[in-house]
This record gives structure tokens, C-alpha cells and sequence, in this order.
């Protein structure tokens, strides 16, 4: 009885300390009474599930289920970030993060090595691309989910994690133990001509130092080539980042005290404008900017101004979506809660957002119900749903072949097999991947499940069969051959696209992230597309006209 009321009186301090949290808060905009009752409400569940569930229940655990549940209410951005997760949040706004220096994820239900950072602990203790995780100080991995395993390799610098690995050509697990380091991941892997006077930076994310390393790299060019006749800039596939970053790589190509973006919000207070602050680098270089559909937020900030500048072309496909602005705020405790305050606003007035979402992703908005805007010289531009190309190129188009390739991990897992089979990269100039037959085999053996519209379908179509009998087993076998017939063309179809993304996998290995862009440049479709357009100056120009 002493332990209830003791467990009793700790919840009812915390619901009196989150009651007068909001009392100055809420009062304001009239749900003060709506507010607290709900606070109460929660305090007292909270304190009966604790108190009285059947099983042992950690706190931490159900309260940040709650939260999430919360969260997930609102929209895709807005997140808790608990004190485990702090490492994470750094690595995403300063590019930087205590721990073993490698890009790991879920593959197959264990968390797998797809690429060690150079010079990292885990390159430099010799994990590779493909290396299993099967334990981690001992114990089994299996099951945990990425965040577990994050918080886990995360730690201060010096301390010791020894890892379990499960390694394809090894007969036995193998014991690795890295000392971990902070670890710092250059936003722009690399920069360089493209030609003999164009050049090319790539952006990877909008990390701290994102705009001084892209004018550093332009100046870089400049030097090397001083009669440069266009800069492509990409950032396809950036998801965005810091705001002032983008501001600031604005700057690198528009002058002194021009209009960025304005942000605006609940609190009116709060709303701000963005001008750029410093002598730009060069204003008058010709500029195309690659985007895609994973180029999102500061990417979207900074692709939509160049648009609404008429200061470069856009080239590519229509970015993700993402018009709305974060802010963290501490919360206790070394958590924080990372909520959208406002939405963003590029000079021509225009806000990308897409205003609907299905399974956290944005929903495709019909140009038509997308209201019009101006470009400075009176182009027509859109809002809602992304910043759409000028010059719109989809490669795959009516195709989600090499999607599916990627998010099934179909070319990482080919070409573990591959680099045992064959020695490694030594020039990157020199090597082309020849072996097209030895991959469609790898495909036939695997038997990959492509899992197309069509297929799920068919799935379907095959549960429903055995209950109502309309369909029977051969009307469906000869339905899986046309499907199986249709992929092979497919993959055919998209051979060039799918040996370009096999090159870069396999050079990774031995190159890493610098490697993988530098080989992606040579079959890139779009970079050629860039090149061809920066040689006719004058179709260039009349895009840029209203």
C-alpha cells in the first residue's frame, strides 16, 4: 500500500508540474480549460496503467510510445527527439556524431554495413559494405530496430564496442572491436570539371559549412578553369537541412541583400525574412541545378529561388514537397521535441508545400489546383506539391524498376557477391562493369520479388481465386509468365540506368562516397543533358526569359 501511494504521489507532482507548465502558455489562445482537463486526463491514465498493468511496464517506454503517437499525428517533421537521439539530431545539423562512422541499416532483419565513412573508426578497424551485425558487445542484434542499434554504436570518443560480424566468403563470425571517434561527413564529397569548361558540385546535404564549402568548390573551379562557361550544381537526393545554410549557398550565386525565403507562422512574432549577407562569388556564370523527387526543403528553398531569380535552370524531376520550417526546442532532460512552427515562402511569394500526405509521404497535387506565381521576369511558376524543372527529364518514367532495385537492396547484395569473385577497382577511369549476364543470373537464382502494382494484384487476385474459384491455377500461372515477361523487358529496357547504379556500388568499395559520384558523372543522363544545354547558349538564355 505504501508503494502505490508513494508511485501515486510522484505522478500527481508530475501532472501538477505539467498543469502549470501550460497554464502561461495556453491561456492565451483561449483553450486553457480544453488543455488542462486533457493534461489531467492523461496524468491519471498514465499513473492507473503504470500502477495497475498486469506486466512490469518502464516508463520511458510508454511515455515515449505516447509521444510518438502524438507526433505522428501531426505532420511528417514533427518529432521527440529523446536524450538517446541527440547524437542523431547532430549528425543532421552539424554533419558530424560520436561513434563508429558507418552507414548501417536494416537489411534482411540484422543490421548491415552498407558503406563505411573513409577514415573512420569503422574503416579503419576494416568492417566493409555487406558485414552483418549479429552482435554487439555480445548481444544478438536480431529483431532491434535501427534506433537501438544507433544508440548503442553511439558513444564518446575513445570508448571501446566490439562487434560480431557475419561476413559472405567467412566460415566463421568474426570479432571486431573499434574504438569510437567523432565523426565528421563532408558535405561536398566532390567537386570538379565535368568538361573542359563546365564544372560540377555536388551537395549532399545542408549541413553546417554547407554554402562556404560550395563557394570554396566554385572558386576551386574558377582557379582551374578561368574562362568557366557554366557550374552545375546537384542536389538531387538532399534532403534538406539547416535554413541558414541554404541562405547562405543562395548567396554563393545572387548578390548582397536579396529576398531568400520568408517564413511564416502561428506565432507572428516569429515570422522572419532571409536575405543573403555577403558578396556573392559570381552571379553571372551560368548555373543549372539538378534536382529529383528526393530533393527536399533547403534543397527546394535554394532550387525555387534560382528559379524565381531566372538566375539558373533547373533541371531534372519535381522535388519532394516540403515547405515547412522546424525549430527544436529543449524540453528537459537533454530531449527536445523538433515541431514544424511555419511555412516557407520563396521570393516570387510561392510556398512548395504539398498539403497532402498518405503514409507520410506527400500526394501528388494536379497542376491544375496549383495556384499560378511570377518569376522576376514573368515566367510562369507554381506552388504546392515541389519546384517542378524547367526542363523536366524522367529517365524512368512509367517504371518503378530501379526504385525497387534500390529500396530491396537488389544491387547491394550482387555486388557483395560480385567484389569476392573479382579483384578490386584500382582506377576509376579505367573500369567498366561488363558482366550484364552475370547480374540477369543473379536475378533468376535470387528470384526476386519485385513487388510491382501489378504483382500485388496478382496476389490478390490469387487469395481471391481459392475462395470464390472464378480463376483457376493455370489462368493464373499463365498471368505470372506475361508479368515475368514484362519484368525481364524491363530490366532490359532500363540496362544503361541499372549497369551505372551497379559501377557505383562496386567502386564505393574501394572509394567510397567521392568515388560513387565521381563514376556516376560519366553515364549520368542528366549531366549529359546539362552539358548539351550549356552548349547552346541562346536556348539557355530564352529559358531563363519570360
Amino acid at each position: 500500500m505504501k508503494l502505490l501511494k508513494s508511485r501515486t504521489a510522484k505522478f500527481m507532482a508530475i501532472g501538477t508540474l505539467l498543469f502549470t507548465g501550460v497554464a502561461t502558455t495556453v491561456i492565451e489562445n483561449g483553450n486553457y480549460f480544453e488543455i488542462a482537463k486533457n493534461i489531467e486526463i492523461f496524468t491519471n491514465l498514465y499513473k492507473e496503467v503504470n500502477t495497475y498493468y498486469v506486466d512490469e511496464i518502464d516508463p520511458s517506454t510508454l511515455m515515449k510510445t505516447g509521444i510518438d503517437a502524438m507526433m505522428n499525428s501531426l505532420d511528417p517533421y514533427t518529432n521527440y527527439i529523446s536524450e538517446t537521439q541527440i547524437e542523431g539530431y547532430r549528425f543532421i545539423t552539424e554533419g558530424k556524431y560520436n561513434g563508429i562512422g558507418a552507414d548501417i541499416r536494416l537489411i534482411d532483419d540484422l543490421p548491415t554495413v552498407v558503406a563505411p565513412y573513409k577514415d573512420a573508426p569503422a574503416q579503419k578497424a576494416g568492417l566493409k559494405a555487406g558485414d552483418k551485425i549479429v552482435a554487439i558487445d555480445g548481444k544478438d542484434t536480431k529483431g532491434k530496430t535501427t534506433d537501438e542499434i544507433s544508440a548503442v554504436l553511439k558513444g564518446y570518443p575513445g570508448t571501446e564496442v566490439e562487434l560480431t560480424i557475419s561476413r559472405l566468403g567467412e566460415a566463421k563470425n568474426l570479432k571486431i572491436t573499434l574504438v569510437r571517434d567523432e565523426v565528421e561527413v563532408s558535405n561536398v564529397p566532390y567537386s570538379g570539371m565535368v568538361s573542359e569548361d563546365v564544372g560540377y558540385i555536388a551537395l549532399t546535404t545542408f549541413t553546417r559549412e554547407a554554402g562556404a564549402n560550395v563557394a570554396k568548390a566554385l572558386q576551386d573551379l574558377k582557379v582551374e578553369q578561368p574562362k568557366l562557361k557554366g557550374v552545375i550544381l546537384d542536389l538531387r537526393n538532399n534532403g534538406g537541412g539547416l535554413l541558414a545554410e541554404a541562405v547562405n549557398l543562395c548567396n554563393v550565386f545572387i548578390p548582397k541583400d536579396e529576398l531568400v525565403v520568408t517564413t511564416k507562422g502561428k506565432v507572428k512574432d516569429w515570422d522572419r525574412s532571409f536575405r543573403t549577407l555577403n558578396p556573392p562569388v559570381d552571379t553571372e556564370v551560368p548555373l543549372i541545378v539538378l534536382i529529383n523527387k528526393g530533393s527536399a526543403s533547403a534543397s527546394e528553398i535554394v532550387s525555387g529561388t534560382i528559379q524565381d531569380l531566372d538566375r539558373g535552370v533547373l533541371l531534372g524531376q519535381r522535388s519532394y514537397g516540403k515547405g515547412l520550417v522546424q525549430n527544436t526546442r529543449d524540453i528537459g532532460y537533454n530531449a527536445k521535441v523538433k515541431m514544424t512552427t511555419a511555412k516557407y515562402y520563396i521570393p516570387s511569394g510561392r510556398c512548395i508545400q504539398a498539403v497532402e500526405y498518405q503514409n507520410g509521404e506527400p500526394v501528388d497535387i494536379p497542376e491544375s489546383k496549383r495556384a499560378p506565381f511570377k518569376t522576376r521576369s514573368g515566367r510562369a511558376v507554381l506552388d504546392g506539391g515541389g519546384v517542378k524543372p524547367d526542363l523536366v527529364l524522367d529517365y524512368d518514367a512509367g517504371s518503378n524498376i530501379l526504385q525497387t532495385l534500390e529500396d530491396k537492396y537488389v544491387v547491394f547484395n550482387y555486388v557483395n557477391q560480385w567484389v569476392l569473385k573479382n579483384p578490386e577497382v584500382k582506377s576509376l577511369e579505367d573500369f567498366h562493369f561488363t558482366a550484364w549476364d552475370d547480374f540477369i543470373q543473379f536475378l533468376n537464382k535470387e528470384n526476386y520479388d519485385f513487388d510491382t502494382e501489378t504483382e500485388k494484384l496478382l496476389k490478390d487476385m490469387k487469395e481471391k481465386s481459392k475462395e470464390d474459384g472464378y480463376l483457376s491455377m493455370t489462368d493464373i500461372q499463365t498471368l505470372e509468365s506475361k508479368i515475368n515477361a514484362a519484368k525481364k523487358v524491363d530490366i532490359e529496357k532500363h540496362k544503361e540506368l541499372i549497369t551505372d547504379m551497379i559501377e557505383k556500388e562496386i567502386v564505393s568499395r574501394a572509394f567510397y562516397e567521392k568515388g560513387r559520384v565521381k563514376i556516376g558523372l560519366r553515364n549520368d543522363m542528366e549531366i549529359k543533358e546539362a552539358l548539351k544545354l550549356f552548349g547552346d547558349r541562346a536556348k539557355y538564355d530564352s529559358m531563363l526569359k519570360g
